[in-house]
């Protein structure tokens, strides 16, 4: 069976388990204390051109974006995202749970557009009745979005700019932020998200390591007391030198960018083989994630041989569908794919 279901289904690149192994027996101070965190730390600080960032390492996506969204806004406050985004349809009212309403808007290609943020804004401070509702606290974004589309360096500038004149924070999600970066058609660096965002978080899971996302606060705006917060929400990995050495190896060499760059390569010849064969496109995307609508009987008989995504119903007929690479998905295997379609 051919797997192009996501882009974490395998384990990790073979020199975080190398280095994994070859650190294994060391002993080292625990709770993110360690050199290893220390060092990937100061090299992903170079990489952002943010040398005061601070940044701190966890576990998973889903518990990133709870413990940002949950200490950075009042008790009062939700958080604005686009009706697509990650945290309003896949995160099982993680955000929610806390305590804290998500406010989706309409999206654009799965973006959450600045001019509709602005007038969100306005329209709530307008509403007379704005004290017995939820205040908007702070934007999020992801990078790539659930639909695999990116944010131009102006829009995310527009963004910022909205955010700065209602003084929330924005943030940015970066499960696949690799893929992003890697993109050919982007224009948006590290350092671009570093300057507009006021805190994101860099994939680890996604990306090539066995776990871990490094958070990131860019504008001196730590939560106080961020490490005990991190504690209070069960997040706090004794540990902490794991996930210190698998982004040490993925910032050094630029293997994260590396990796980005093998899932868009695999997922660049299976485009053109889709439109080289007549599959409809869904959306058209730039990264690692492609969406076909397929009949449905059709479907079903590739999902014989083929592991992929249902994403939607698009009529009684017709199902979006998604495929997915990765770093590690074999060259073989997208052919191999390639002669089934």
């Amino acid at each position: 069976m051919l797997y192009f279901v996501n882009d974490y289904a395998e384990g990790a690149h073979e020199r975080i388990l190398d280095r994994l192994k070859e650190t294994n027996l060391e002993s080292t101070s625990g709770y993110g204390t360690d050199p290893y965190c220390a060092s990937a730390a100061r090299k992903i600080r170079e990489s952002c051109g943010c040398p005061s960032a601070d940044v701190y390492f966890l576990t998973g996506g889903t518990q990133t974006n709870q413990l940002v969204i949950d200490t950075m806004l009042a008790s009062y406050e939700g958080v604005v995202t686009a009706d697509t985004g990650h945290i309003n349809g896949h995160e099982a009212g993680a955000i929610e749970f806390c305590g804290h309403k998500v406010l989706g808007l309409p999206h654009k290609e799965g973006k959450l557009p600045a001019d509709a943020l602005q007038r969100y804004m306005e329209d709530h401070y307008a509403d007379e009745n704005h004290s017995h509702m939820v205040f908007p606290g702070m934007a999020y974004i992801s990078h790539p979005t659930e639909y695999g589309t990116l944010y131009t360096r102006q829009e995310l500038a527009d963004l910022s700019a909205v955010c700065r004149e209602w003084k929330i924070p924005l943030y940015l999600d970066g499960a696949r932020l690799g893929y992003g970066l890697a993109c050919p058609e982007s224009d948006v660096e590290l350092s671009d998200i570093a300057r507009y965002c006021d805190a994101f978080y860099i994939g680890g899971t996604k990306v090539g390591a066995l776990c871990g996302e490094a958070l990131v606060f860019t504008k001196e705006n730590t939560p106080r007391q961020f490490v005990t917060l991190i504690k209070q929400h069960g997040a706090l990995l004794a540990k902490g030198r794991l996930l210190g050495i698998q982004f040490d190896v993925l910032f050094t060499d630029g293997l994260y960018l590396e990796n980005g760059r093998h899932a868009l390569e695999m997922a660049e010849l299976l485009r053109r083989a889709f439109e080289e064969k007549g599959y409809p496109f869904y959306l058209r995307t730039p990264t690692n994630q492609i969406f076909i609508v397929l009949e449905n009987a059709q479907m079903e008989e590739l999902r014989k041989r083929v592991d992929f995504s249902f994403w939607e119903r698009l009529d009684d007929r017709h199902t979006v569908v998604r495929f997915v690479t990765s770093w590690a998905t074999k060259e073989s295997a997208v052919r191999e794919l390639i002669a089934i379609l």
